[in-house]
């Protein structure tokens, strides 16, 4: 595995060995806040536009940002000690988020429009799941959920993974057990390990963030889980940095510290100097390919680099949670 970066001659960081103890705690608290000093500073592009319910507006390119926006930073949020900087940006932007959902009415709206839609219903969970809650959303919600055709909407079992975890933030009977359904992905599977590629690779990261609650439950994992995870997670890690897959490759740090027990430190030590040195200036992290370190704003367009940064951060507070005691003091180097 690798611990520090050095450039390609293609201008990518470029790994070299071995990993040093403590490399991932030099380099993660500047990490989590310049990716968080930029998110903050971009919060203006996840605004909603005015005409967010009508049916031309692309889910993709608004709810979709704001939602990732409010689930990801409630977790850094949960994830850090109270009275941070990081703690009180990350409690700001949620906040922010909020607000552009009308404190829930807008989401109730599409909940009217679309009723058996699950991006409603998921999005107000993450807002649920840190105590923001609207009243009128969750009365419609509740016979709705309790429908035949909510508990059998086709859906990709991942995907229906995250229904459940869903239900179970905002508070009602899951339609389904989540054990059933995580033997039918991809990760619960236990899939030849060089079948991953870059769907698998979102799918198995899902998979973990759902069964987690976004990391915050790592008990949830099964032990034949975590095993597969601890023994494939370098190799897969190591191919996404070769390929300059950086959203992929923070996704797969936020896997590795929503695992059960000790933090996997010879892996989280590899890899997080590398994705510090993709990080730009400003804070920002691209999703793919090669960074950029010249001096700029904006090196990238928001929506290429949006989520990545999202993610960057949502994997080092995670990452340091796993690291510390929660304190910021080390914990005791451990093997897995």
């Amino acid at each position: 595995m690798t611990a520090t970066a050095t450039q390609d001659p293609r201008g990518r960081p470029a790994p070299r060995d071995p990993a040093s103890p403590g490399a991932a705690l030099a380099v993660l608290p500047h990490v989590l806040r310049a990716a968080l000093a930029w998110t903050d500073a971009h919060r203006a592009e996840f605004a909603l536009p005015d005409d967010v319910l009508e049916p031309h507006t692309q889910v993709n390119a608004t709810l979709k940002p704001l939602g990732e926006l409010a689930q990801l930073c409630s977790t850094v949020r949960a994830a850090t000690a109270p009275g941070t900087p990081e703690h009180e940006v990350a409690g700001d932007l949620v906040t922010y988020a909020w607000e552009q959902v009308s404190r829930g009415g807008l989401l109730l709206e599409l909940l009217r429009a679309e009723p058996f839609a699950a991006y409603p219903y998921e999005i107000y969970a993450a807002f649920a799941g840190y105590g923001l809650r609207h009243e009128g959303f969750e009365a419609l919600a509740r016979p709705l959920t309790a429908t035949r055709a909510w508990a059998h909407t086709e859906q990709h079992a991942n995907r229906q993974l995250g229904l459940i975890n869903s239900e179970r933030r905002v508070g009602v009977v899951t339609h389904t057990d989540a054990g059933g359904v995580l033997s039918r992905t991809w990760l619960g599977g236990l899939s030849e390990p060089w079948t991953f590629e870059g769907p698998s690779g979102y799918a198995l990261t899902h998979t973990v963030f759902h069964l987690t609650d976004w990391g915050r439950m790592p008990d949830r994992v099964p032990e034949k889980t975590d095993a597969y995870l601890r023994t494939w997670l370098p190799a897969w890690a190591d191919g996404c940095l070769e390929s300059g897959q950086w959203d992929l490759t923070g996704e797969l740090l936020a896997v590795a510290a929503s695992l059960p027990g000790p933090a996997p430190l010879e892996l989280l030590d590899a890899l997080w100097p590398v994705l510090a040195d993709v990080q730009h200036a400003t804070g920002c992290v691209p999703e793919t390919g090669v960074p950029v370190h010249e001096h700029a704003p904006d090196p990238y367009p928001f929506i290429d680099c949006y989520h990545s940064t999202l993610v960057t951060a949502f994997a080092a507070a995670l990452s340091l949670r796993s690291l510390t005691d929660g304190s910021g003091t080390s914990r005791e180097r451990h093997t897995p």
